[in-house]
């Protein structure tokens, strides 16, 4: 498993919650359990504690995506050094994968789960995964979602690092408002064009003097 894959565990936390529309994902332990995702072993030691202290490791993992979409570099890599500090990896050498040819196993590095609690674990894997993303592509690539009101984590893979949305959707939304703003804009300089029109119509026309007229 490419140590790339656990920067997801960080997108998934922090977009458990959605602050501009007051919506928390993460209100009981069923909840933790399912930010594993496939990993069941350690979601099986999530309890009821784990959901406060996930909460707080929340609220620390956004605070980095912040600093990056901020453009604060020096602050984004001393948040996460903090949280890497706090929640330190277990590294292992795993070889569950086999080559086509041999059969003999197909090593990497796989982070080992933390012992003591959910929290501890999942922490680690986040934080080693961003860093690892930081790293590796760079402190830009670290975003929140310009589509109004949604600021829902990602992390830019794109080749030319022009990422702005965290979805397919959350674009098409944007790009419909933006398409429609344009609209606005243009059917109001369409209509100030034609008042401008008739009041300098009927300017003229006020100006004007019959055939015959006399000058008094």
């Amino acid at each position: 498993m490419e140590l790339a894959y656990y920067s997801d565990y960080a997108v998934r936390l922090v977009n458990s919650e959605e602050p501009t529309r007051g919506k928390d994902a993460l209100t009981s332990v069923e909840a933790v359990r399912g930010l594993f995702g496939g990993n069941q072993s350690a979601a099986r030691r999530a309890t009821e504690a784990d959901v406060t202290r996930f909460r707080s490791v929340r609220g620390r993992l956004r605070a980095v995506f912040e600093a990056a979409d901020g453009g604060d570099e020096t602050l984004a890599v001393d948040l996460l050094n903090s949280l890497l500090l706090e929640f330190p990896v277990s590294p292992q050498i795993s070889g569950h994968d086999f080559r086509d040819d041999d059969g003999r196993p197909l090593w990497h590095m796989h982070l080992a789960d933390h012992p003591s609690n959910a929290t501890a674990g999942y922490a680690a894997i986040a934080a080693m995964g961003l860093a690892f993303h930081l790293t590796e592509y760079g402190v830009d690539r670290l975003g929140l979602c310009e589509a109004s009101p949604c600021r829902n984590a990602y992390l830019d893979t794109s080749t030319n690092r022009s990422r702005r949305y965290c979805s397919d959707r959350c674009a098409t939304r944007a790009n419909v408002a933006a398409y429609r703003a344009r609209k606005r804009l243009e059917a109001d300089r369409a209509g100030d064009s034609t008042l401008a029109a008739d009041s300098a119509q009927r300017t003229t026309a006020s100006g004007e003097r019959l055939p015959g007229a006399s000058g008094r």
